[in-house]
């Protein structure tokens, strides 16, 4: 069985877009770890954003997403309380909403590893100050 991982919106991003710094980087972590993705629907959404410029790379994305087994945590009308008490709490980074999705899946699931090219992960905490280990932190892109 394959750990359970979150993936950010960077990685992803990269990972289509062939002309990104970490492209290649990005490809060869995630050839070589076997990984059960889970992500939210404002990652898909940033993802979706900066992958448009390319209908091709935004299919190839799609059809990534259906064939890899990425799933979408949900996040719903219950979780805008914790969503705007995180962006308060981390508001001189500012964290953004995909972040604090991210967050909160990390606290519903139990999911303590994501793959990111930002170092917010570094900074955000769990409750009882637990931190998120960034599986990808050794490639961050300056």
């Amino acid at each position: 069985m394959r750990n359970r991982i979150l993936i950010d919106s960077g990685p992803l991003i990269a990972l289509f877009h062939i002309g990104d710094n970490n492209h290649k980087a990005i490809h060869d972590f995630l050839k070589n770890h076997q990984y059960s993705f889970i992500s939210t629907l404002a990652v898909f959404t940033e993802v979706s954003y900066f992958l448009s410029v390319s209908s091709k790379a935004l299919q190839n994305f799609f059809e990534w997403v259906m064939h890899k087994g990425v799933i979408i945590s949900d996040i719903n009308q219950h979780d805008i309380p914790r969503i705007a008490e995180l962006t308060k709490k981390y508001e001189d980074m500012p964290m953004d909403f995909a972040d604090a999705t991210l967050v909160i899946t990390a606290e519903k699931t139990g999911i303590r590893e994501i793959i990111s090219l930002d170092r917010d992960f570094e900074i955000y905490r769990l409750p009882g100050r637990e931190q998120i280990l960034n599986k990808y932190r050794f490639n961050l892109s300056k």
